[in-house]
């Protein structure tokens, strides 16, 4: 049986998410050896090396002057940043944690698509997207000295990769996923080599770290290719939610790999960010079927 644009994008994005926290635990463990720069670099061009073998066999690579775009460009600055400020915090704070300040990226998202796509935005929908914020608060839980660098690096990870996402949708279909991907994942393996003396130089790599981000790599691409073709395919608003399955890696892997424990502030953060992003598509999903019925004359509804 034939799958819906809808399911299909689920379907994808859901991959995409466990793919992304595969990844993220395995560079996770190497971030006490190597630098930020470094861990760009290296699992960059892993990366990058894999998609465009990849690429080639399928023939899918796109001609240069294809990709001479100014959303492609857009995309993998966002990309570039985004990267960049998720490895300078996961070194510093659990798994998990990290995960679920990213839940609340679908809420950014419809953020972004009213303040730039000027979708409508109903009062109850920008109440749960101020009470998922909220809920990021609860996980940051900043004291008497304000917020860590830490959360702030994630914090800005989140709106960078909310408006990747909304970028991507503005990329011409014609573009083979596979040539984003390959572009990404060299940009993002370059801007690493040139930020290697801003953060400390060349530190010694091991064999094993070398092995470990040459696995994340695999992680990476599925991730990126998956979640390419999930913007790309069926509705944001039904698509969004499935991010929310990378937290149970995240708490899984955590545990199994870190010792890390949630405690009661990120349990009860994410649940109130979550339980903000489903409402936030529940209305989104009620007012189109809505403008559906006043639409067509012919609906039962």
């Amino acid at each position: 049986m034939a799958l819906s644009e809808n399911t299909r994008g689920a379907l994808l994005m859901a991959i995409s998410m466990a793919g992304f926290t595969f990844n993220d635990a395995l560079t996770k463990s190497v971030t006490a050896e190597l630098t930020v720069a470094q861990i760009m670099f290296v699992r960059g061009a892993f990366t990058a090396l894999l998609v465009y073998v990849v690429a080639r066999r399928m023939g899918a690579l796109d001609h240069i002057r294809h990709i001479l775009q100014p959303m492609i460009f857009l995309r993998i600055l966002l990309e570039t940043v985004a990267a960049v400020a998720f490895l300078a915090a996961l070194g510093q704070i659990p798994l998990a944690n990290a995960s679920a300040i990213l839940q609340s990226m679908p809420l950014a998202v419809t953020l972004g698509a009213a303040l730039f796509f000027k979708e409508p935005v109903g009062w109850r929908r920008w109440t749960a997207i101020g009470l998922g914020f909220l809920g990021v608060l609860v996980i940051i839980q900043p004291g008497p000295e304000g917020f860590t660098t830490a959360s702030l690096y994630i914090v800005l990870c989140v709106f960078t990769a909310a408006a990747r996402d909304l970028v991507t949708r503005k990329i011409d279909p014609g573009i083979s996923s596979l040539t984003v991907t390959l572009f990404t994942a060299a940009s993002i393996s370059f801007a690493g080599l040139l930020l290697v003396p801003a953060f400390g130089g060349w530190q010694p790599v091991s064999y094993n770290a070398l092995g470990t981000l040459a696995f994340a790599s695999v992680f990476l691409f599925a991730g990126y290719q998956a979640i390419i073709m999930a913007m790309r395919t069926g509705e944001i608003s039904f698509i969004a939610p499935f991010r929310y399955t990378s937290l149970l890696w995240a708490i899984l892997l955590g545990i199994l790999f870190f010792g890390e424990t949630p405690d009661i502030w990120m349990i009860v953060g994410s649940t109130i960010v979550i339980g903000s992003g489903l409402y936030t598509f529940y209305r989104e999903n009620k007012k189109k079927a809505a403008l559906a019925r006043t639409s067509d004359p012919a609906s039962p509804g």
